[in-house]
């Protein structure tokens, strides 16, 4: 079976975004990107939400190919462009895009079938209401946080939406940079 597996970048007190949407305190940093290539060299498809689905959609196509990109910029655009995209949204009925698959009803059933089928893992960067829905239905198996040294107070929780306490194995941990600390959780 396929792993889910979100990489987020979190809060100290588990927000993922600001009270008005705002993701100016993420720290990053080519250790970061470097971490963030291992995964996706084991997925083959990229699980979003609209609204990220949206801005990743709007840069990484052409990323790559830009005058002066960065490693990440060309490796991730490859690897963008090379893999399936699924959308959840119900606001996007009826969009075709190449290489894209737009889920906007029975979420969970799908995204268990996208699990079942043959393929590399299933990677989610943000989307944060989509984490919601997959936490509601336990379908994630890994968790890669990048927890950054800030106190948000208020904002968009990563964890609102479960149902049930979930037990997690740490698999590593490491600072980054001196001040984020990632770590990698997996359902046991």
């Amino acid at each position: 079976m396929r792993r889910l597996v979100i990489f987020m970048h979190v809060s100290v007190d588990g927000f993922v975004a600001g009270p008005n949407g705002e993701m100016d305190w993420i720290n990053v940093n080519q250790e970061m990107f470097d971490l963030a290539a291992e995964q996706t060299a084991l997925s083959d498809t990229a699980l979003y939400g609209r609204i990220t689905y949206e801005m990743m959609d709007s840069y990484w196509p052409t990323a790559g190919n830009k005058p002066g990109a960065s490693r990440h910029d060309t490796e991730h655009s490859a690897w963008y462009n090379s893999v399936d995209k699924v959308v959840l949204s119900t606001t996007m009925k009826g969009t075709e895009r190449a290489k894209t698959r737009v889920i906007s009803e029975n979420a969970a059933a799908e995204i268990k079938k996208l699990k079942e089928a043959p393929g590399k893992n299933i990677l989610l960067f943000g989307s944060p209401t989509v984490v919601h829905t997959l936490l509601k239905e336990n379908l994630v198996d890994d968790f890669w946080l990048f927890i950054n040294p800030i106190l948000l107070g208020s904002g968009l929780s990563l964890f609102t939406a479960l149902r049930e306490r979930s037990k997690l194995e740490l698999h590593s941990s490491k600072i980054i940079a001196g001040k984020v600390l990632c770590v990698h959780y997996s359902k046991p």
